[in-house]
C-alpha cells in the first residue's frame, strides 16, 4: 500500500483561514448531496457513503487536485475533511488506487 501523508501543515493553513470553512458550507452541502446518491469507491459502488467514506472520497479528490496542481480544489477538499473531522491531525491517502485504504488520525 502506498500512502501520502498530510499533517498539521495543511490543517494549520486552513485553521488560520477559518473563513474558508465557514464560507464553504453551501459547497460542502452540495458535496454531501452528490455523494448521498452513491459513489464508486475504487472497485466498490457505495450506495450511501457514511461520513468516514465521504472523507475518504474527499481525500482521493485532494490527492488528485494536488497531482494536477489545482490548489483551490485541494484547499476545498482539505477544508471539507477538516469540517467533517475537526480533530484530524493526519490524512494518510492511499495512492495505489484503493481509496478505501485512506485513513485519518
Amino acid at each position: 500500500m502506498k500512502l501520502m501523508s498530510f499533517s498539521e501543515r495543511m490543517s494549520t493553513l486552513l485553521k488560520s483561514k477559518k473563513k474558508i470553512v465557514a464560507d464553504a458550507q453551501s459547497f460542502f452541502n452540495q458535496m454531501d448531496s452528490d455523494m448521498d446518491k452513491g459513489w464508486q469507491m475504487s472497485k466498490s459502488w457505495v450506495e450511501n457513503p457514511n461520513q468516514f467514506q465521504k472523507c475518504q472520497i474527499a481525500a482521493d479528490r485532494l490527492f488528485t487536485s494536488i497531482h494536477l496542481n489545482r490548489k483551490e480544489t485541494a484547499i476545498m477538499m482539505a477544508a471539507y475533511i477538516i469540517n467533517q473531522m475537526p480533530d484530524i491531525k493526519v490524512i494518510d491517502i492511499d495512492i495505489s488506487g484503493n481509496m478505501e485504504e485512506t485513513s485519518f488520525s
